[in-house]
């Protein structure tokens, strides 16, 4: 397996929950806890890429490396972007980015969302997968992806995609 890094992108301002970064789970602040389980992956080094002092605080007193960037970012995308210069990781590394809200995620996915950007020849990209349960879909907790033929990310959100605009309609009656 090739080299790679994993990058959690991680901000104070959560919309939906603020401070979600900072949540308690066990003892531990939540990106403490997706740091911990991106480390039982093959990443040769996790690093959370963060805006806020308290977020970084909250690593370094948990022995997580830490990279502060900018607060004016519209997407994870461009803070680990950011992250990826300051920390001058070579352009040809694998970057594998994990959400700062992903506790629980496999060490396993991140292996293999490594694997498959290896074989794809791509430098940077966020696990997906394919959605079965319809209450995953409608879940605004649930990322939903939109790719384009070649797999790659074309557009992110919490409601569903295509947005079931006649099965809503149902549910409010």
């Amino acid at each position: 397996m090739t080299e790679f890094v994993v990058l959690i992108p991680a901000r104070l301002d959560s919309s939906r929950l603020p401070g979600k970064a900072l949540a308690d789970i066990h003892g531990k602040p939540m990106v403490v806890r997706v740091a911990e389980q991106a480390a039982k992956s093959k990443a040769a080094r996790v690093v959370v890429a963060t805006d806020h002092p308290d977020i970084q605080t909250a690593c370094q007193a948990h022995g997580v490396e830490v990279v502060m960037t900018s607060n004016q970012h519209e997407s994870g995308t461009t803070r680990l972007a950011e992250a990826a210069n300051t920390l001058k990781l070579p352009q040809h590394l694998i970057v594998v980015n994990v959400q700062g809200d992903e506790p629980l995620i496999d060490p396993k996915l991140i292996n293999r969302t490594a694997e498959v950007l290896v074989e794809n020849n791509v430098q940077m990209a966020t696990a997906a997968h394919e959605l079965h349960d319809f209450d995953e879909f409608m879940n605004p907790n649930v990322v939903k992806v939109i790719l384009d033929k070649n797999r790659n990310a074309i557009y992110f959100s919490r409601a569903p995609i295509p947005y079931p605009r006649d099965v809503m309609r149902a549910e409010k009656r």
